[in-house]
């Protein structure tokens, strides 16, 4: 028996060596299944990308539509002198639309709002800021854009002493 002793050492060593072995082969097998997992899932998130860039698609194109409707009762104004802050810009156009440019409307003149766009200038400044005005309806501000078309003078080129005649005080 004395001979079997260097033997059972070696199976020993060799019992040892075979379970860590086996301890490493359960290791790369659970890697292995976290894998397959995570693979699976960035496969079934690849199979909904598509439907998600036609529905960003179709997203971005509600977006633009929506824009462009609600800029579609914008007119801007060019040229139009600043007053005094705090004027009534809606009071102003009315008149200078109807009267000054002969614009018949269907319907008396309705604003949603009506602003200047941008920070105002002196009284002396050569370029006043443009007013943007929003109509309550569409189809005003489309016989405005017609009526200006047809006019030589909406409102360009009118002089400043023609504007202090119809400003308002």
């Amino acid at each position: 028996m004395r001979d079997l002793g260097p033997i059972h050492t070696s199976l020993l060593d060799f019992t040892v060596a075979s379970s860590s072995i086996h301890a490493d082969i359960a290791g790369f097998r659970d890697t292995a299944n976290a894998l397959d997992q995570h693979l699976i899932a960035v496969e079934d998130q690849e199979a909904v990308l598509p439907d998600q860039e036609a529905e960003l698609r179709a997203l971005r194109a509600k977006i633009t539509n929506l824009e462009d409707r609600s800029r579609r009762d914008n007119v801007r104004f060019f040229g139009i002198p600043e007053h005094k802050k705090g004027s009534d810009i809606k009071s102003f156009l009315k008149p200078l639309l109807s009267d000054r440019f002969g614009i018949e409307l269907s319907s008396p003149l309705e604003f949603q709002r009506v602003h200047r766009i941008g920070p105002l200038h002196k009284a002396t400044s050569d370029k006043p800021c443009p007013i943007i005005a929003c109509f309550l309806r569409h189809e005003q501000a489309h016989q405005i854009i017609s009526a200006a078309k047809c006019k030589a003078r909406f409102p360009w080129g009118v002089t400043r002493s023609e504007w202090q005649q119809i400003s308002p005080n």
